[in-house]
């Protein structure tokens, strides 16, 4: 068994991203992928990133690269936590702290991909590493 140095955690963002197979982002999994870290994305995040406008042959392809993490009752009760200590409600926020939560969970060092970095920092703190895409 490979040891892992890392996970890279993809919000509904980064994956449309490497869906769309943006240069940014695909150079941030092949840089993760070098470094043996783990890609990986929250089974919620596939379906905020789905839509009709989505290749689905081509979401597919992409997603079957990644590491698709469940939504445990573990992560799930995380996630509650880090609502009520940002003071946040699940109705709005429920999606990214369940990334927060999958990214806190995961092996260090984490690395969350996002274009709201601010609503992921005030879920994981200095926790976590946030890149902005």
């Amino acid at each position: 068994m490979t040891s892992r140095s890392g996970t890279l955690v993809l919000d509904c963002d980064g994956l449309s991203k490497v869906v769309a197979d943006d240069r940014e982002v695909m150079a941030l999994v092949r840089g993760a992928e070098k470094e043996d870290m783990r890609v990986v994305t929250s089974v919620l995040t596939l379906i905020e990133a789905h839509h009709s406008r989505v290749n689905s042959a081509r979401f597919n392809w992409a997603v079957s690269r990644l590491n698709v993490e469940p939504v445990t009752e573990e992560i799930g009760r995380t996630a509650m936590a880090l609502l009520v200590d940002a003071g946040l409600h699940g109705h709005k926020y429920a999606i990214d702290t369940v990334v927060a939560a999958t990214a806190l969970h995961a092996p260090k060092p984490a690395v969350v991909v996002t274009s709201d970095p601010e609503d992921l920092a005030m879920l994981c703190g200095d926790r976590v590493r946030i890149v902005k895409v």
